[in-house]
C-alpha cells in the first residue's frame, strides 16, 4: 500500500530539500531526457522561476507528442449536497445550514437532458460523503440512469471499499477522482475535524482500492491552499509514481483546483499565483508526458483561454457545482464560485481558434465489452 512508502517520508525533510533546489538543479532536470522525483523537486521549486519560459516550451513539446492539439471537454454534474463530514473549506459541510437535496431518478433525467444539451458526452458525477443518503445503492441506481446517455463516466464521491468500486465497475464507471487534498497529516486533521473523512489513512489507500478494482483511470490531486503547494505537489507525484508502478494497466490524471469561495470559506494557509500554477502545471508535464492534466472552471477565462496550449488536456465548461444547477434547482447553493462563467460554445470556440480539436467523446461503452 502507499501508505507503506508515504511513512518513509518526512515533511520537514522533504519542504527543506525542495527549497534548497538551486537553478543548477533546474537546468539539469531540464536537460535530461527522462526526469525522477528529484527532478520534480527541483521543476516546482522557487530556484525554478526564472526558467518558466523553458519550461513552458518543453511542456508544449510534449504535450504536443502524446496529445496532439486536442482538449477533452467534460461536464460536472452534481447529485447531491448532503454531506457527513465537516471541512473548514467546503460550501457542503456539515455545520453549514443549507437545504439539502439529492436528485431523484426523473431529476437525473431531466440534467441529463441540459447536459447533453450542451454537447457533452464525459460527465463527472460529484457529491457530498453521506453515506445512508448517496451510498453504493444510490450510485448503482445512478449509474443504470446515466450508462445509455454519457460514453464516459467519471465519479468524484466520497472514498468507497474496494467491493463497492466492484460493484460499480461493470455499471459504466470508468475513472474516479479523489483527492488528499492535504498530505500534511496534522494539517488534514485540522480541517477534517469530523466525519468519515477525517480518516487520513483510509482517504490515502483510496487509490490502491480503486487500482485493486480495476478503475480504468484514477485522478489525483491537492486542495492548493491548505498547505505549502510545493510540498504537497510532491507527495502527490510520489504518489502518482507509485500508481503507476503499482497499477500500470491503469490510466492517471491530475488536477489543480485552488481554494474558491463558499459559504464557511476558508483563507487560503498559502496564496498560489498564477504564474506559480503554470510552473507546477509544466512541472507534472515534464516529469510525466503520458498524464491528462485538467483545469476547471475555478480558474479565470483569462488563464485558461491559454493554459491549454502549455500542458492541460482536459477541462470543464458551463459548469455548475450544486445539484440540479443545470435545470432543476439553478438558484441552489453551489459548492464552491466558479470564475470563468462561459458557455460550452463559447469555451470550444476559444479552442477552435487557437487550432486545437474539442475532443467531446473520447471513449465508447462498446470497449467495455
Amino acid at each position: 500500500m502507499f501508505t507503506d512508502l508515504f511513512s518513509t517520508y518526512d515533511w520537514n525533510e522533504v519542504k527543506a530539500s525542495i527549497y534548497a533546489k538551486t537553478g543548477a538543479d533546474v537546468e539539469r532536470a531540464l536537460s535530461k531526457p527522462e526526469r525522477d522525483l528529484e527532478d520534480f523537486k527541483a521543476l516546482i521549486s522557487p530556484a525554478a522561476m526564472p526558467y518558466l519560459e523553458q519550461m513552458a516550451q518543453l511542456s508544449r513539446q510534449l504535450t504536443m507528442k502524446r496529445f496532439g492539439k486536442t482538449v477533452q471537454m467534460y461536464a460536472p454534474m452534481y447529485l447531491s449536497n448532503e454531506c457527513q463530514n465537516i471541512c473548514t473549506y467546503c460550501g457542503f459541510s456539515l455545520d453549514n445550514p443549507m437545504r439539502r437535496t439529492t436528485l431523484n431518478g426523473t431529476q437525473i433525467l431531466q440534467e441529463i437532458l441540459a447536459i447533453k444539451g450542451m454537447g457533452y458526452d464525459h460527465i463527472l458525477l460529484v457529491t457530498g460523503e453521506a453515506n445512508k443518503t448517496v451510498g453504493v445503492e444510490y450510485f448503482k441506481e445512478a449509474l443504470k440512469i446515466i450508462r445509455p446517455h454519457f460514453s464516459h463516466i467519471s465519479m468524484e464521491v466520497q472514498p468507497l471499499d474496494q467491493a463497492d468500486y466492484e460493484q460499480l465497475v461493470p455499471l459504466g464507471l470508468n475513472t474516479v477522482l479523489v483527492y488528499q487534498e492535504t498530505y500534511h497529516e496534522e494539517d488534514y486533521k485540522i480541517h477534517h475535524p469530523k466525519g468519515k473523512k477525517s480518516n487520513f489513512k483510509y482517504r490515502l489507500d483510496t487509490p490502491d482500492r480503486l487500482g485493486r478494482a480495476g478503475v480504468k483511470k484514477i485522478g489525483v490531486g491537492v486542495l492548493i491552499g491548505l498547505e505549502d503547494w510545493r510540498t504537497d505537489s510532491f507527495f502527490n507525484a510520489l504518489h502518482l509514481e507509485y500508481l503507476e508502478r503499482t497499477y500500470w494497466q491503469t490510466r492517471y490524471s491530475v488536477s489543480f483546483p485552488r481554494l474558491r469561495p463558499a459559504e464557511g470559506y476558508l483563507e487560503p494557509k498559502v496564496v498560489m499565483n498564477d504564474r506559480e500554477l503554470v510552473q507546477l502545471i509544466c512541472a507534472y508535464r515534464i516529469l510525466n508526458e503520458e498524464i491528462d492534466l485538467s483545469i476547471s472552471t475555478r480558474e479565470t477565462q483569462q488563464f485558461r483561454n491559454h493554459i491549454f496550449q502549455i500542458g492541460i488536456t482536459s477541462m470543464s465548461a458551463g459548469s455548475k457545482a450544486n445539484p440540479g444547477g443545470y435545470s432543476v434547482f439553478p438558484e441552489s447553493l453551489e459548492q464552491f464560485d466558479n470564475s470563468d462563467k462561459r458557455s460550452p460554445k463559447e469555451v470550444a470556440a476559444v479552442i477552435r481558434e487557437a487550432g486545437y480539436e474539442v475532443v467531446w467523446k473520447d471513449w465508447d461503452l462498446a470497449y467495455d465489452g
